[in-house]
Order: C-alpha cells, then structure tokens, then sequence
C-alpha cells in the first residue's frame, strides 16, 4: 500500500468504513457510485490499495477508510500479457502480474476463471481466444472441432480433460457454476454494512 495510505491508517485507525459506494466490472473497471473511474492516477492507485480482509470481503484502504468493493463476478479480472511461445503471464486490473497459474476452470457462461497467485480472477472476454492455442487434450493440441466439444462439456458441467499449457505445467480445466464461484474460492462479492456498525458515507 502506499504510504500515505498506511500513515493515515496509523494516525486514524478507527474510521467507520464504507459499502455500497464502489464496484469492479466483469471488464476490470472501477465504478464510483456506478460512474466509471477514468482518470488513469485515480485507478492506479485504486489497484495499489486493493486488499482483502479475514472474511475475503474485498476493499480499497483510502488514507485510514476501508472502501469495500462489490464485485461484479470475481476479485480480480485478468488480462493475458505474455508472448506466443512464453509461459502464460497475466496481469490483474489491479496492476500485479504473475505466471503462477494454479488451477483454471470454466463456468456454466463459458468463462474461463484462473486462480493464480494473486487470486481467482476471470480472464477479460477479448483474451480468450489467446488461450486457444494453449488447450491440450490427451496432451496434444486438439482440433477445432475436438476443443469446441470439450468446451460445451466444461459449460454443461462435465470434465472432458482439457488442460492449459502454461508453457511450465499443464493445469487440468475443471467445470464450476458461476453462482458457486466465491463459496468455491473464498471470497464476498457484495460486502453490506454489518448490523450495528456506524454507517459513513
């Protein structure tokens, strides 16, 4: 965090904190009271102060006041920034990048989800077909028509074996509900105000 933020924190550590006010899109996007963030400082600092607390509600420290984001799907949304021919990178809306790719999966939508280790975090919709080339079935590159059978089974819930090739293992792809997503993963897509708790806006 930065530390004028982690100052803050220390000089006033009981501020009440605020729910409802701020939003990550399915696209990676800071929404402010439902207005998109588009000042480039203004979301850089956003995804530097992104955190999560003990309950896996998801917030962002401004100067001592904790901001709890609700999610729109996942914690983190990821953008594929490696080469062809690289090992699989990732990059987080948040600005972290890592090539720690630890399991994948397909939701009932056809969205593919990574658990890195950042985070779960679904891959933003125009990288996908960046991942085509990396699906392996039996281990080898499977054809067109072979890839779009193994993806309907993963969105109907079946497992036909497909695996990523992160050009360092091959990670099983495994079907999962999208309403099961963060019970699965451990994390509260819409934080609220706790009974009792002074509300601050």
């Amino acid at each position: 965090m930065d530390d004028i933020v982690l100052r803050g924190m220390t000089k006033w550590p009981d501020v009440p904190s605020v729910f409802g006010w701020l939003s990550l899109n399915r696209r990676g996007h800071w929404l402010l009271k439902g207005g998109r963030v588009t000042n480039p400082g203004i979301a850089e600092f956003f995804g530097r102060n992104y955190s999560h607390d003990e309950q896996g509600r998801w917030f962002l420290q401004n100067g001592p006041q904790r901001v709890f984001v609700t999610l729109h799907y996942t914690p983190y949304i990821y953008r594929v920034t490696s080469i062809p021919g690289s090992a699989l990178n990732v990059t987080a809306h948040s600005g972290g990048s890592t090539a720690d790719i630890r399991s994948a999966c397909m939701d009932d939508a056809g969205q593919m989800l990574l658990d890195t280790a950042l985070g779960i975090g679904l891959v933003h919709d125009s990288d996908l077909e960046l991942l085509v080339p990396r699906f392996r079935l039996n281990g080898k590159m499977p054809d067109d028509n072979a890839l779009a059978a193994a993806l309907d089974a993963l969105q109907d819930g079946g497992d036909p074996g497909l695996q990523l090739d992160t050009d360092v293992s091959l990670v099983g792809v495994r079907p999962v509900l999208a309403a099961d997503v963060p019970a699965t993963f451990g994390f509260v897509a819409r934080p609220v105000q706790p009974a009792g708790e002074a509300e601050c806006y």
